[in-house]
């Protein structure tokens, strides 16, 4: 079968490598740190930073992969854009080297929503500070920042209109919190949605772009913590998410799962975010669905078949977390939780903690029982 370099080994990955693995494919797991969760279940794991042009390049060519399956943003996408277009190097890249550099950033894919017609949140961009603060103003109205390059809510804040001394302390927060060499933030206006969606949406190479049924998500401290499926009825917004989902996805061309995110505000359906591989709100099929995310992207990119995609059982879950630093922290309750009806942990295999950092995940069959469940876990460190 194929050999496929994984770039990033983190939970996603990890479910991605088993999944591959299961259809017969060698796993390369990349990451800049060692002992990474897809790390433990790979064939072979490699320890480099994939911002570095030379390492980046020098090890793909070592490798000399089917597939490169980027799973993290903070990846050098100068380098895949120039080895995918090398006819020679026969490289292909997932879903390919153009839809990642264009999504591994918060403003090119942004733009490119909005240039092909999607509606979007009024927004902007800022490379300093003083930038920021003049565009916080000229807005006038509560806004959201965050990084141009992060994952997960990662650096975000929302800031009432008017108030400097907290849209300054969100500039640093953003840069503090972004992925790469990046310091540029996006600044957009606060939409005061009534939920927000990941739409699961797989380009396939033989036939029809499939959905899995609707993921309602919910952020904390600008990081995704709860999730569900099968629980609620969009009505005709769901085909109206699916119509924009399929523009922007046939648009970036390639095969594979993205994570198409949107804001639900009323009858409306506005974009805000996508990722071109399995996304961290998906965690959840693992739960609910005959096939995961993960088996999903497998297939896609394997040029697998799907069959239907069912959600055999509604569900929802919620993140654990850690609250400080450590390389010796241990979990406690997991006991407690598995002992609850339908409730089922899983742990990360992370080899250190920070705080806000997901070790793990907790999967239940509705969001109260998630959220309870969760209470019965604690972190030592």
């Amino acid at each position: 079968m194929k050999k496929v370099m994984l770039l990033g080994s983190g939970e996603l990955g990890r479910e991605l490598t088993i999944s591959l693995k299961r259809l017969g494919c060698t796993v390369i797991a990349c990451d800049r740190y060692d002992n990474a969760p897809a790390m433990q279940v790979a064939d072979k794991a490699l320890v480099f930073n994939m911002l570095n042009d030379a390492q980046l390049r020098g090890h793909i060519k070592s490798v000399d992969p089917d597939l490169v399956v980027p799973e993290i943003e903070a990846i050098n996408t100068a380098v895949l854009l120039d080895m995918e277009a090398d006819e020679a190097a026969n490289l292909t890249i997932v879903p390919s080297a153009r839809a990642v550099d264009l999504t591994m950033n918060r403003d090119r894919i942004r733009d490119r929503a909005a240039e092909i017609g999607l509606p979007t949140a009024r927004y902007d961009y800022a490379e300093n500070l003083s930038q920021m603060l003049a565009l916080f103003e000229e807005m006038d109205c509560t806004v959201v920042v965050k990084p141009v390059m992060s994952s997960s809510g990662k650096g975000q804040s929302t800031i009432s209109a008017g108030d400097t001394s907290a849209a300054q302390e969100a500039w640093h927060h953003a840069v503090e919190n972004m992925r790469g060499d990046r310091p540029k933030v996006i600044v957009e206006e606060f939409i005061d949605f009534d939920y927000e969606i990941t739409l699961l949406t797989i380009r396939q190479k033989n036939a029809e772009t499939v959905y899995c049924p609707v993921l309602k998500h919910r952020q904390i401290d600008g990081d995704f913590k709860i999730s569900e499926q099968g629980q609620f009825d969009m009505g005709g917004l769901e085909e109206k998410a699916q119509s924009m989902a399929k523009l922007i996805t046939d648009d970036l061309g390639g095969y594979g799962l993205f994570g198409v995110e949107f804001f639900i505000r009323n009858d409306e359906v506005i974009f805000s975010e996508l990722s071109p591989r399995p996304h961290d709100t998906g965690l959840l099929t693992l739960y609910t669905q005959n096939l995961s995310e993960f088996d999903l992207h497998a297939r896609a990119i394997l040029h697998l078949p799907i069959s239907d995609i069912l959600v055999l059982r509604p569900g929802a879950c919620h993140t654990i977390n850690a609250a400080a630093h450590s390389d010796k922290y241990t979990v406690h309750g997991i006991g407690e939780v598995e002992a609850m009806a339908g409730v089922e942990a899983m742990l990360f295999g992370k080899p250190d903690a920070y705080p806000n950092r997901r070790l793990g995940i907790i999967f239940a069959p509705d969001v109260a029982t998630a959220n309870e469940a969760c209470e019965k876990i604690s972190i030592t460190y």
